[in-house]
């Protein structure tokens, strides 16, 4: 059994999990001499078993650091960001908390440079710069590494040693992961899919995060190119407990305690929360931003590629719209067309347009809310609590 704690009072719960043999590698590890098995996340040491989701360019080490005071895992997303910058953030999260959070990598493949699909995404996207009175860009560029091609990142992981590391788009090689897990780090990934989630496992990872359609932010698929069932939160993470070997962390559209406790009646061990940190004021989510996820338009989010190349959720706004217009070329590999994306939204933003930003979020938006991320976890604790304690009267 895996015990693990619900973050209501000391109560404990158990959630039955099957122990088998990786080899050395696996997820799970034995506790004791009884026979009873533990997982490299209990290590973490969660009071609330939720996980801030990391949201690069809108987690910041002030948010990470009060989700973990509180109780949580908070994270940063350090994926379009370069090596010193990362460790300025990881430093301004110890700054402020002895707890245990995470950091956040992308590890996608390096982007295939076609110049003939890079001049037509450009040529498509003329019109809408020309209407801020801008050129589109002469040349593309990818603006920031995949993790798989940044030895200078994982120099400084090797240095700081952050308690916890996860991987989105895919893992990295077997010669990384193993230097990871010499500084004693957690390790966690995501994944959309039981056969992502079998990798995964066969990488060593501690824990998966099962993400489903519903999540905002980019999708974690492994290769956007291969087909994606798009499974739902509650078919992947029941899929991926009965099916998987590593712990299941529950992601997409949770946004309040109810939701986290129906991630654990699952089977999950924690449940990841994203689009409900947006509107805290420890975020960095411009005015703009938070409007739009405060007003009718949280009813309404779309999966697009037009802002980066990958497929990611998000607020359905003048971007988004522009994939019902008429002989949409394919846009270039990520992030090559997020260079594009973040040109034409300076643009549009420099004539009071907001409208081009990537405003990433979940299905689940409408029951956001603005509050300071301790406040928000704790509520979150005490809504947990609650719904808990229905089930259990329920139950009797």
């Amino acid at each position: 059994m895996l015990r693990r704690r619900d973050g209501c009072g000391s109560a404990f719960f158990e959630v039955g999990v099957r122990a088998v043999d990786h080899g050395g590698r696996g997820c799970l590890v034995p506790r004791d001499a009884g026979g009873e098995f533990m997982s490299g996340f209990d290590r973490i040491g969660l009071v609330v078993p939720l996980i801030q989701a990391p949201m690069a360019g809108v987690s910041t080490p002030a948010m990470a650091a009060a989700v973990s005071e509180a109780g949580g895992l908070g994270s940063i997303g350090v994926g379009a960001v370069d090596a010193p910058v990362a460790r300025e953030m990881i430093a301004g999260i110890r700054e402020r908390t002895a707890r245990p959070f995470n950091v956040n990598l992308f590890v996608h493949p390096a982007p295939r440079r076609d110049p003939a699909r890079e001049d037509a995404w450009r040529g498509w996207l003329a019109p809408s710069f020309a209407g801020f009175g801008r050129s589109a860009p002469t040349a593309l560029r990818a603006p920031y590494k995949s993790f798989a091609d940044d030895p200078e990142m994982l120099d400084m992981l090797r240095a700081v040693r952050p308690p916890v590391v996860s991987f989105h788009f895919g893992i990295p090689s077997a010669e990384i992961v193993a230097a990871l897990r010499e500084t004693g780090a957690v390790l966690l990934a995501t994944v959309t899919s039981l056969d992502e989630a079998r990798a995964a496992e066969d990488a060593g990872m501690d824990a998966v995060v099962a993400q489903g359609i519903e999540a905002g932010g980019h999708r974690g698929v492994f290769d956007p190119a291969a087909p994606d069932d798009a499974l739902g939160v509650l078919a992947l993470t029941r899929l991926l407990v009965r099916q998987g070997r590593c712990p299941v962390i529950a992601a997409g559209g949770i946004m309040d305690g109810a939701g986290i406790a129906a991630a654990l009646d699952l089977g999950a061990v924690a449940a990841q929360l994203g689009t409900a940190f947006i509107l805290c004021p420890e975020s960095a989510a411009d005015t703009a931003y938070r409007a739009a996820l405060s007003g009718p338009r949280a009813f309404h989010t779309r999966l697009t590629c037009l802002i980066s190349g990958r497929p990611a959720r998000a607020l359905a706004n003048r971007f988004t719209a522009l994939a019902d217009g008429e002989n949409v070329p394919v846009p270039p590999d990520y992030p090559v067309a997020y260079d594009a994306g973040k040109a034409l939204h300076a643009a549009a933003k420099a004539c009071g347009e907001h409208g081009f930003g990537a405003q990433w979020a979940g299905q689940g938006a409408p029951l956001a809310r603005a509050m300071p991320a301790a406040r928000l976890v704790a509520c979150l604790r005490e809504e947990l609590a609650a719904a808990r304690g229905v089930a259990l009267r329920d139950r009797r």
